[in-house]
């Protein structure tokens, strides 16, 4: 592999196809049950103890917006781990299943276009032409970004926070 080429798995997610930096993947496992956290934003799933690192595991098709879909055999989780060396992290995302790697050079991957203020692209590396399908390809420090990971939607702590009313009419 030359130094322009990088691998990405790619994965499902939604009927669409994605794909992460393969040396930001630690592991691949099956679905198992978490241990839930109270306090959560709802995309948090839990965290489990991997050979004694504790582990947040976020649900990717509610981190991006979607519809949470019941897990089955077919749902995986990847453990990432950040490739920053001043912040290590270690997540775990729930995908629909597990694709195939690509080998790709930098020629292969096209900017995403601006969708202006209405869509959030962070997440978007860019994209890439595979076989006459499109691969979106995330950019691993944007989706394991902790300040953004584990902040709750002032919706959301609104709602908890928010006092019920018990009068009787």
């Amino acid at each position: 592999m030359s130094e322009s080429e990088q691998e990405y798995l790619t994965f499902m997610l939604n009927g669409e196809e994605y794909g992460v930096d393969i040396l930001c993947v630690q592991e691949i496992r099956v679905w198992s049950s978490v241990t839930e956290l109270p306090n959560k934003p709802t995309y948090i799933k839990g965290v489990i103890n991997l050979r004694g690192v504790i582990i947040p595991i976020i649900d990717l098709r509610q981190r991006f917006g979607q519809e949470a879909l019941e897990y089955n055999e077919q749902t995986v989780t990847i453990i990432l781990k950040t490739q920053n060396k001043n912040n290590p992290m270690v997540v775990g995302i729930v995908v629909d299943g597990v694709s195939e790697v690509y080998k790709l050079s930098k020629s292969d991957i096209r900017k995403a276009p601006s969708f202006g203020n209405n869509i959030d692209s962070c997440f978007l590396k860019g994209l890439a032409s595979i076989d006459n399908k499109l691969i979106i390809l995330l950019d691993s420090n944007t989706l394991l970004n902790q300040d953004d990971l584990y902040s709750i939607e002032s919706s959301e702590v609104e709602q908890k926070l928010a006092p019920v009313d018990e009068t009787v009419n």
